[in-house]
């Protein structure tokens, strides 16, 4: 799972005010930086924000009316950033201590990160589209690695790939009644996926799958939307072919188990729930927003170096504030925003906290980013 950028949540305002209020964006999910929705819809009450939605929404539709022939997508946006975030945790990664701290001589390991973030959401005829890809540096506290060197002298680079989706049953079946008047203005189809490699001696490769219903509130401005869904997750345990670890409780040998081949790990299907946010705060005077989200996945099965350990329920928040400089400084809204917010992830990747160490993320974000169009 990794966490979208501040941005990736907000550029999709003009993809659902083309869309109309029958329209249900897509949602994100683990990390991240991604794991991961939006409208950018701008509060009617001041000027400025109106300005705004009319060079936002009125120059795109106008753009898409004159190209010859038509666009096939009636909302496009394409935003790179730059975030900093940290300090970040790592399940498992931990620094000794004198004996007699923080669990018995091991103290969790904090981790910066800085991640470059390419974000791309369109809208079409019957719904919404979102691609983030996130490639994300650690400091030398989350060092690189392999089989030949486990702990190489250099920070570790993540990529994780995010695609969502969501097909507005409103649209598909031509009709406004796949709704609650004032509580819910659309129902959609939502599916997607998750990949994701890390040069750790670990030797994460994830790959995963979501699908299940998006429901989009009927909110005054901006959007907040509910996904419930199934979760199926397919990774990698990278420590699995060393075999017992003597003096680890847990981790004996097990007879006839194959050490050498345990290393793909399926998960078992099971719900997750997403909500995703963008809320214009008109009050402050500023063309400044409210955006994020929260994830909550079940556990999904067992983990560990022989599937020794339960996973538990994992639960991460992201809330962000983000400005748009190019409105402020310049008149130039949608172009340049700059970002700032805080990450809790708890039981990070569903690990058990009774069992591995640094598994709680307490994370400070910033960043800016330049929408592309």
């Amino acid at each position: 799972m990794s966490p979208l950028s501040a941005a990736g949540l907000l550029i999709l305002a003009g993809a659902s005010a083309l869309l109309g209020p029958a329209c249900a964006e897509p949602a994100p999910a683990p990390v991240v930086t991604g794991d991961v929705d939006g409208t950018r819809v701008p509060a009617a009450p001041t000027p400025a924000r109106a300005k705004r939605q009319e060079a936002g929404i009125s120059v795109a539709a106008a753009t898409v009316m004159a190209a010859p022939p038509p666009s096939f997508l009636s909302f496009s946006d394409t935003v790179v950033s730059y975030r900093f975030q940290g300090p970040s945790a790592e399940p498992g990664l931990f620094v000794r201590r004198p004996n007699g701290t923080a669990r018995g001589g091991f103290a969790p390991r904090e981790v910066p990160k800085t991640v470059i973030n390419f974000f791309h959401a369109n809208s079409w005829a019957y719904g919404t589209n979102l691609i983030s890809l996130d490639i994300l540096r650690s400091g030398s506290q989350d060092p690189a690695g392999d089989k030949e060197r486990p702990f190489k002298d250099y920070g570790a680079t993540e990529v994780y790939l995010i695609y969502r989706g969501v097909l507005s049953l409103n649209k598909i079946f031509e009709t406004e009644s796949i709704a609650i008047p004032g509580f819910v203005k659309d129902v959609g189809l939502s599916f997607g996926a998750d990949i994701n490699t890390k040069n750790t001696y670990f030797d994460a490769e994830k790959r995963a799958g979501t699908f299940g219903l998006s429901f989009a509130f009927d909110v005054p401005a901006g959007f907040v939307n509910l996904k419930v869904q199934g979760y199926k997750d397919f990774s990698r345990n990278g420590f699995a072919g060393n075999g017992p670890t003597p003096g680890i409780p847990g981790n004996g040998a097990v007879p006839d188990f194959d050490y050498a081949h345990f290393r793909s790990v399926e998960f078992k299907m099971t719900p997750e729930f997403e909500i995703t946010y963008t809320i214009p705060l008109p009050f402050t005077g500023l063309p400044l927003s409210l955006a994020g989200f929260n994830t909550i996945v079940l556990p999904k099965g067992r983990y560990g170096t022989i599937n020794q350990n339960d996973t538990q329920l994992e639960f991460v928040s992201q809330t962000n504030l983000v400005l748009d400089v190019g409105q402020l400084l310049a008149d130039t809204p949608n172009r340049v925003e700059i970002f700032a917010g805080f990450q809790y992830w708890h039981n990070k990747f569903g690990a058990d906290p009774r069992r591995t160490i640094n598994t709680e993320e307490k994370a400070l974000i910033a960043g800016v980013a330049y929408h592309l169009k």
